[in-house]
């Protein structure tokens, strides 16, 4: 693939040597959805699809980017002393967006470049294709402007280039699984802290799917910064009388104890998904360390069941492959991932039972929903890297 992307590269800008590959991944959350910015914890995955990147320097100050995945768009050009978010840059400002962090950083950003990017992760899906863009820019950036920053200060800026340039107020989560990820492990991060583990992951004789509802949704559209508002809402009443700083420093007890501090009953249910998602994160990982993998299974369903009721992100979409999943054989747990309003599920299932669960559920879907769902049977991969030159 990397040839055949190089081979891309010179056609749409031309040959000449110093032309080089970057890659980052998409990512998989296993359980610890909307905790990252409430103080909790995430337990995510990088996969071995994701962004690639052809990339070369250029003597003046021109950025001229091109998407094998926007073919139609062509070259989106920018000079990099004049790094606005416009509508028309389409996929381009997540790149731009990466380098004016970095130049909001300080780093000495001084010339243009040429890149050509590959997508593989499904758009809109819910596994983070637009953080992959960023941490592929970051790394292109680290490597062709010899920028002095280690991988947590590029996920950190590829967090700003999406809250502050794109407009969406996500948590680190997702950049931080692309940028750190681990091949055959899931990272158990303390968004509050940064404090970060790895953890193996064996599933012995089960595998991790995908199962995309091929309902488009983009972040800044939904919902999501109106969730983290209402999770806002909830923090400032409890810290009227508890000193706390985020909702994830909360247990269950404490909750249901402070509580009725909450002014707003639509809030008393946000904040409730964002402490029990939290503790159910951290008793996940205990249960695979533990080798207990059914238990595993059942704390991803009920992080289902609290996303739809408690959270309100799901949709008929995402319901339906999750309940149709809880009813196939050799299912192990099953759950929505990512934002939600669309995207993606994640389902563990017995290797025995994958052709069965992927026909079931599909031909189940289409007749529901009524069109086709997506199925990938994914691996758990390293995070965002320069490539060997081929």
């Amino acid at each position: 693939m990397i040839k055949e992307l190089k081979a891309g590269f010179e056609k749409v800008f031309g040959g000449g040597e110093g032309a080089r590959t970057y890659f980052a991944p998409g990512r998989v959350n296993l359980i610890g959805e909307h905790t990252d910015y409430n103080g909790g914890h995430v337990f995510p995955c990088a996969l071995t699809i994701g962004t690639y990147a052809v990339a070369r320097k250029r003597e003046d100050k021109l950025v001229r980017l091109y998407s094998e995945n926007f073919k139609e768009l062509g070259i989106i050009e920018f000079d990099v002393e004049e790094l606005k978010n416009v509508k028309e840059h389409d996929w381009a400002n997540y790149p731009k967006g990466v380098i004016w962090a970095f130049k909001q950083e300080g780093f000495n950003i001084d010339g243009g470049f040429e890149a050509l990017f590959f997508g593989n992760i499904p758009n809109g899906a819910g596994l983070s294709s637009s953080a992959s863009i960023e941490l592929a820019t970051a790394v292109i950036l680290k490597d062709i402007f010899n920028v002095e920053a280690d991988m947590i200060k590029m996920v950190q800026l590829g967090k700003l280039a999406e809250n502050k340039f794109i407009g969406v107020n996500c948590g680190i989560m997702d950049q931080f699984a692309i940028g750190m990820g681990k091949e055959g492990h899931a990272v158990l991060l303390d968004t509050n802290t940064l404090k970060f583990t790895y953890a193996k992951i064996e599933l012995k004789n089960a595998a991790i799917i995908i199962a995309n509802t091929n309902k488009r949704r983009g972040l800044a559209d939904s919902k999501y910064n109106e969730r983290r508002a209402q999770c806002e809402e909830a923090l400032k009443d409890l810290q009227g009388e508890i000193n706390i700083s985020a909702l994830g420093e909360l247990n269950e007890e404490a909750f249901e104890k402070y509580s009725h501090l909450i002014k707003d009953r639509i809030n008393v249910r946000r904040a409730r998904h964002a402490v029990y998602e939290n503790q159910r994160t951290i008793k996940a990982v205990k249960a695979l360390e533990q080798n207990d993998i059914e238990t595993f299974g059942q704390l991803m369903n009920d992080s289902h069941e609290s996303l739809r009721d408690d959270y309100e992100v799901t949709g008929i979409e995402l319901d339906t492959l999750a309940e149709l999943a809880w009813q196939q054989p050799g299912v192990i747990g099953s759950r929505m991932t990512g934002a939600g309003f669309g995207g993606c599920t994640v389902s563990i299932v017995k290797n025995e039972s994958i052709d069965g669960f992927i026909e079931n559920v599909g031909r189940a879907y289409e007749e529901k929903i009524g069109y086709k769902a997506d199925f990938y049977v994914v691996n758990i991969g390293d995070g965002a890297r320069k490539l060997d030159l081929l």
